[in-house]
């Protein structure tokens, strides 16, 4: 109609307001957690490195490319930037161990840090650039995740895989100082490399850990593709063929596009999102904490364990506890990542649940898998839905006693945060296997200094 304002593009709207953000916008704990975050996926990609699954993608990556400005974490190799956003990215998800926004379920910090730390070396990034970039980043791919939270997961298909790829788009274009147009031009061509099938949950294998060094290594390319004038629709999220229609295809699907662009600015959805205190899927997360206090108070042993009782929201029944065969019995360490019973299992028998979980020693362990067996799980209509990790505990023994513990947020989370020095020890943790102790409180330095950074690639170990 004459004279009718017609909206914008979902994805311009969005270029409007990444291409304006500067670090000044930012509020001062979205840029204390963007620093947290740095320093946890910096920690978690060298972890990763050490792992035949980091070994494989750094062989991988070094046959892929030629020498490049860019580095492969731990290693030290040169290779292109895409490459090195590539396999950070994977690292950093080889032990299941990284952040999550907790209503979409994106590991959105991986893939942005994998992204922003190979950008600094293939261009000159400031360190309030490089905190302004993985904000904006972590926000879009949040935002976007929640369009139909919970839908993706149960159709197969992995959120990080499909909506950080977006996050890293705009991350990438801002390093780039990309315009507004040619942002929402990134985010068009973005929508044909986002991806992550999540059949690996069937077999125990891979893929999964790919998918944000995917996202990472995509975003850069949509990004780069943008600023040398090709083009991309502009509708890729709310059009007749885009993400949303494309894959969620029945009309039940609920999708509420307001979530991607409301409030931009003033409310920091990534403020929703969990640091994650156990190499284990998000939504165990409250049930290990309860169980190790359960252990640690009442000092139980997996021989005295009749059965452990955990209710659950419906919507983590076909990511964590379904099918039970393969939950009781995890073929790999992805798989056993995913399982509620194995993990209780083996946080139970062992008394933590750190780096080293998920030994073939420990999914090979006759008292665990056997426990395994024991835990059984109920759907509880008034558990809350995604959005808020809640989990509780009851454990019954042999002699008939009983004993129960709820945990309402998962610990990490806003409401339930991890503290300062228990993010420092996580990273120290994992990665001690590069890193001496000095060269480790160097980079945490680096970290807690990084807006003061002329280069933010004076961050990078090695």
């Amino acid at each position: 109609m004459v004279g009718q304002l017609r909206a914008l593009p979902l994805s311009v709207e969005l270029a409007r307001w990444a291409a304006g953000v500067t670090f000044e916008d930012l509020p001062e704990d979205v840029v204390a957690s963007t620093k947290l975050r740095v320093m946890d996926v910096i920690g978690l990609a060298l972890a990763g490195a050490e792992t035949d699954f980091g070994r494989s993608v750094r062989d991988a990556a070094l046959a892929i490319s030629s020498p490049g400005r860019c580095s492969i974490l731990g290693f030290g190799d040169r290779v292109a930037v895409t490459v090195a956003a590539f396999a950070n990215g994977a690292f950093s998800q080889a032990l299941e161990y990284d952040d999550t926004h907790n209503e979409s379920i994106v590991h959105m910090s991986s893939p942005a840090v994998a992204a922003a730390l190979a950008l600094c070396e293939f261009a000159e990034v400031s360190g309030r650039d490089l905190i302004t970039a993985i904000a904006i980043g972590n926000e879009i791919s949040c935002r976007v995740g929640s369009v139909s939270s919970g839908e993706l997961h149960q159709r197969g298909f992995h959120p990080t895989g499909l909506f950080a790829t977006f996050g890293v788009a705009y991350l990438a274009g801002k390093l780039l100082a990309l315009d507004a147009e040619a942002l929402a031009r990134a985010a068009g061509i973005a929508g044909s490399f986002a991806s992550g099938l999540l059949e690996c949950w069937v077999d125990g294998t891979q893929t999964k850990f790919l998918h944000p060094g995917w996202s990472a290594q995509s975003g850069i390319t949509a990004a780069l593709l943008a600023r040398s004038g090709v083009t991309g629709p502009a509708q890729v999220f709310e059009g007749r063929w885009g993400l949303f229609a494309s894959h969620l295809q029945d009309a039940s699907a609920h999708r509420d596009f307001a979530r991607i662009q409301q409030g931009l600015g003033q409310h920091w959805e990534s403020r929703n999102s969990s640091f994650k205190p156990f190499p284990a899927a998000h939504v165990i997360h409250p049930y290990i904490s309860a169980i190790l206090r359960l252990r640690a108070k009442y000092g139980i042993q997996a021989r005295q364990v009749e059965r452990i009782e955990c209710p659950v929201a419906a919507f983590i029944v076909g990511i964590v506890c379904e099918p039970t065969e393969e939950k009781f019995a995890p073929a790999s360490d992805s798989h056993g990542r995913v399982s509620l019973q194995y993990s209780l299992a083996e946080a139970l028998c062992h008394g933590t649940l750190g780096k080293n979980a998920y030994s073939s020693g420990s999914r090979n362990n006759p008292e665990i898998l056997a426990l395994a067996r024991r835990v059984e799980y109920r759907v509880d209509p008034g558990y809350p839905g995604p959005g808020r990790f809640k989990g509780a505990v009851k454990i019954v023994l042999k002699d008939g006693r009983a004993m129960e513990e709820v945990e309402e947020y998962n610990r990490g989370s806003v409401e339930n945060p991890m503290t300062i020095d228990e993010l420092r020890a996580k990273f120290d943790d994992n990665a001690s296997g590069f890193l001496s102790a000095s060269q480790r409180q160097l980079l945490v330095e680096q970290v807690d200094r990084l807006q003061a950074l002329p280069r933010s690639k004076l961050l990078l170990p090695g």
